[in-house]
Order: structure tokens, then sequence, then C-alpha cells
């Protein structure tokens, strides 16, 4: 029997989710209810919500905040009326969104809210970053988010903090997205992105005043498998300025006090500022090394310190010999021996050895950690590479270890106080 597989990934789910939903909180006569509408959009005449979910084949549905005002303690959570991914608007739409388009640009908006003071680009991908860049303009920023990981960037959801104009559009089409997020678009572009007839282009108002989210909360809802939620307020991260780090320091257990020797300079602080709030959007266990407000090597989801520092530098020297490849001959670093056969090896041992001597643009960068290191190995994976400062959550037992490890190398590092986890 044959099957078109093909099919499932072009087929719109008829989801059965009613059009409204309403959750209660219940403390004896208080009630606190929240009420939703389920989101649609018209594309060829057709009213659907979501394509499917994480997969064809599972039913999805989308619902947006209409009413209710929920105070849990003293925290005052997000209200109706303050919409994001929830309703944006399709300027161009070859298919219908799916889940992972929405969760993929809600993250991006998640790290762009604390990244509003410059033009910024996000390229998403399985709800992480791939590349993330600020720029003296728009077309500056997108250009080096797509260069920290140009292959990744295949297929992502791209999210810009500015007005969209022409010459951003131009390199945005160079490439492959399914998605394009900003607050507006410039006059012409949309012309340029009607060439790309899949390419979802969302226009999202409320990321003009995207700052004014940066201290929102929200109930972030994790489902079991039994039927079970587990709500949490969301993460935010309470550090979000140089002056709001803590110089790293601890007590031993015998009473010793190490303190680290040196304090990041401005730049270095730019940096870890910059690296730490990218670190909100990142799932963990996470490392990241970054320089000049670009991210250089991006380690997700591993299940050890050491291992994701190891992951992070290792891509960082991949996607630099993969960006030279690119560069040389528009070919990407994988496909050099098909295309050029035998010779394509000698390009790509040519473009090793080029990273390789540039140690993969790690000399320089900040390292940062989700998490502290529980041993000092951990920060010496990036210390190895020429690192300069690092930020970290601090709170390990041995935090004296990996200070004394710092204070050999002379890098700097601070304290966030704080744990940035995302799972």
């Amino acid at each position: 029997m044959s099957v078109d597989l093909k099919a499932a990934y072009k087929t719109i789910m008829d989801d059965h989710f009613p059009p409204r939903m309403e959750i209660s909180f219940i403390d004896g006569d208080n009630r606190q209810t929240l009420a939703y509408e389920k989101a649609s959009w018209v594309i060829d005449g057709v009213a659907k919500g979501l394509r499917y979910g994480e997969n064809p084949g599972q039913e999805a549905a989308l619902y947006r905040l209409v009413n209710g005002n929920l105070v849990l303690g003293d925290v005052r959570l997000i209200e109706p009326g303050m919409p994001l991914a929830s309703d944006a608007e399709l300027v161009q739409s070859g298919k219908h969104p799916g889940k992972i388009n929405l969760t993929d640009a809600d993250n991006a908006l998640n790290i762009l809210r604390y990244l509003m003071y410059r033009p910024c680009a996000i390229i998403i991908k399985h709800n992480n970053p791939c590349g993330v860049a600020l720029g003296d303009t728009l077309a500056e920023a997108y250009f080096r988010a797509n260069k920290a990981d140009r292959l990744a960037a295949f297929g992502g959801c791209i999210a810009l903090n500015r007005e969209v104009d022409l010459e951003t559009a131009k390199l945005i089409a160079e490439n492959y997205a399914e998605v394009v997020v900003a607050p507006e678009f410039a006059p012409g572009v949309m012309d340029v992105f009607a060439a790309k007839k899949n390419l979802r282009v969302m226009r999202i108002d409320n990321m003009r005043r995207l700052a004014d989210y940066e201290t929102a909360r929200f109930v972030d809802f994790k489902s079991l498998i039994d039927g079970g939620l587990v709500a949490q307020w969301s993460f935010v991260p309470t550090a979000r300025k140089a002056e709001q780090f803590l110089p790293a320091e601890c007590v031993q257990k015998d009473g010793t006090v190490h303190k680290i020797k040196r304090l990041p300079t401005e730049k270095e602080y730019e940096d870890l500022v910059f690296g730490w709030m990218v670190e909100a959007g990142v799932t963990s266990n996470s490392v990241l090394y970054v320089k000049d407000g670009a991210t250089v090597g991006i380690g997700t989801g591993e299940q050890d310190r050491v291992g994701v520092a190891e992951i992070a530098r290792d891509k960082a020297y991949r996607k630099l010999a993969d960006w030279y490849a690119w560069e040389k001959w528009q070919t990407p670093y994988n496909d050099l021996v098909l295309k050029f056969g035998d010779e394509g090896k000698k390009y790509q041992a040519e473009m090793d050895e080029r990273a390789k001597a540039e140690r993969g643009g790690l000399p320089g960068c900040a390292m940062v950690s989700d998490a502290f290191f529980p041993f000092r190995d951990g920060a010496e994976v990036g210390i190895r590479e020429g690192v300069t400062s690092i930020v970290q959550p601090g709170g390990a037992i041995r935090d004296w270890d990996v200070i004394d490890c710092c204070n050999e190398a002379g890098v700097a590092m601070v304290f966030t106080g704080q744990r940035s986890f995302k799972h």
C-alpha cells in the first residue's frame, strides 16, 4: 500500500478544542478566574487555528487571555489587553502556523523583552536560539545572528525588535526561514517576502513596547501524563544590569574567604548582561559563549555542565568553519565533498585549520552558565579557550575552587544569585 508521508505535513488538523476556556484558582470563598478565547486565522478563505501541535496528527489550539486579573501572594500576573504571540497578525502566510511556530516566536519575545535598548535579531529553532545579536542597525544585527549558526538557522523563526527595512528583508530572503516576527514592515518589504511563498510573516504591534513586559509574570503550566498539572510563576531574571551582578565571593567550610581578584571591564559587563538575558530563553543545562553583543556558541539541554560547556565550545568551532566555507564557496561545510569531491576534503581541512587557529572565535568571550559550576572543570573548558569573564548564579559548595580557578587564569567572574533553569 502506498502512503504519502509528506501529506501529513500539509494537512490542517480539525481540532476539537472548545472556543472558550476558563481556569479558576479557588481559595475558600475567593475565586479568581482566567478566561481565554481560541484564536484562528483566515487563510485562502479557510478559518482555522493551529495547523497541528508538535507533530502532524496532534490536534492543538491556541488560546488568548481575554479576561481575569490574577494575584498570587504579592505578585500580580499579566493582565488581558497585552497580547503578543497569541494575537499575532498574519501579514503573509503560505500555510497556517503550527504550535512550534508560535512557541518559537514566543520564546524569541521572551528574550527580546530584555534587549530592546538596541536593534536586535534572534533566530529560534526548536524553542532554542541558534543565534542572537545586537547591531547598530537591524540589518547588522540579523547578519550577525545568522552568522552565529547559519546551518541551524535554516527553517528557523526570526524575530526582530525594530521595523523591518529593505536591507534586512533582502538579507533574510537569501535564506530559508519559516517565520518572521516584527512590530512593523517598511514599504516594499512585503514585496521582497512575497517571493518566499511559504514564509509566515507576523506583525505583533505590542512588540513596540516589549520593554514593558520585562518583569511581567504569567502562570506557567506543565502538564503531567496522568492529567495532573504543575503551576509555577514564570521566570524573570532579577539581575538585568551590571550593577546587579555580585562579585564572586564565598567562605569555605574552614572559614577561608575566597574572593575574585578581577572584576569585569565595562565591555565585559556588556557581554555578561547580554548573555545572561539570552540565557533566560535557553533550555537547561546550558552554557553560552558571547562576544561583542552576539552569541558565539550555544550549548543546550545537556545533563552535565562540563559536557554542555564542551558542546558550546565545539559548536563554536564547527559553526565558524561552516561560515568560512559559505563565505568562500557559497557552500555549507558539510556539502563541500558532495560538491567538489576529494578536493572538498581539502577545503574542509582548510576551514578546520582556520577555525582552529582562531579557536572558534572564543578568545575574549564571556562565558554564561545557567546554574553554578559544581567543580572547576566546567569553567576550565571556557578558560582554556580564552574566555576572559564568566557569569553564573553561584551557590555551589565548591564555589571557592571555581573562584581560585578564575584567579589563577586572570578571569573575571560575577554571580547573579539566581539560577536560570528552563525545561
